[in-house]
């Protein structure tokens, strides 16, 4: 077996968000079930504004559950909030939002980024420390670029840089594609909890999406 270089890229990692979580008890029933069924590396936490207390309980509540599967929970905004819930750290919308939240997140937790419009917004992300870069999610409006846009990006993201990449699939055919493109993690959220066979069953088919995505990258890489 002839050894070529690089080494590798490890298979990409399901990254799953929550539905908008008001009353969390339906959720804290599902997930322990749901992320022993499929190579999930963190979970995304999307709360609905509600006062800081009952927040903090939210996060507390889910952070427990979600790190008792070595999974990582990760609160989407909110960074002032991460470190009372026990949370492992925050997901942020835009460079500004990210440098505002950087000292109260680091050296101990993660700093996430995503809403980067450009190639420069990502590249200063980069630079001041963000722990992955998100790539493809909805804007205010629920507008986003086209898969082949976001897979693109990926692309170029993984070739030169090295933060781990995130893309965010809005169906199994993009969790494929993302992953086939360099994405060392695949978001997925409404894709999971819309599927009418229910989220588990969603969730293994986009972790064999991924899987098959990823045995694809290196013939990919060869055309490079």
């Amino acid at each position: 077996m002839s050894n070529k270089s690089p080494p590798p890229r490890p298979a990409p990692r399901l990254y799953l968000a929550t539905p908008l979580v008001d009353d969390p008890a339906s959720l804290l029933a599902e997930l322990p079930g749901l992320l022993a069924s499929a190579d999930v590396a963190a979970v995304l936490l999307r709360l609905k504004e509600t006062d800081q207390r009952t927040m903090i309980s939210r996060i507390k509540a889910l952070a427990a559950l979600v790190q008792n599967t070595d999974a990582a929970l990760l609160v989407d905004g909110h960074p002032e909030l991460v470190a009372r819930g026990g949370a492992d750290g925050a997901h942020l919308s835009g460079i500004a939002a990210l440098e505002e939240a950087m000292p109260s997140l680091k050296p101990d937790r993660i700093a996430g980024v995503g809403a980067l419009a450009t190639r420069h917004d990502s590249m200063s992300a980069g630079e001041m420390g963000a722990d992955y870069v998100l790539f493809g999610e909805p804007d205010a409006q629920g507008q986003r670029p086209s898969a082949e846009a976001i897979a693109e990006r990926l692309d170029w993201w993984a070739e030169l840089f090295e933060p781990p990449c995130v893309g965010f699939a809005t169906s199994l055919a993009e969790a494929h594609e993302f992953a086939a493109s360099g994405a060392d993690f695949v978001l997925v959220g409404d894709l999971i909890w819309a599927d009418p066979r229910g989220p588990k069953a969603a969730l293994a088919d986009a972790d064999a999406a991924i899987k098959k995505g990823h045995a694809a990258y290196p013939v990919r890489q060869g055309h490079g």
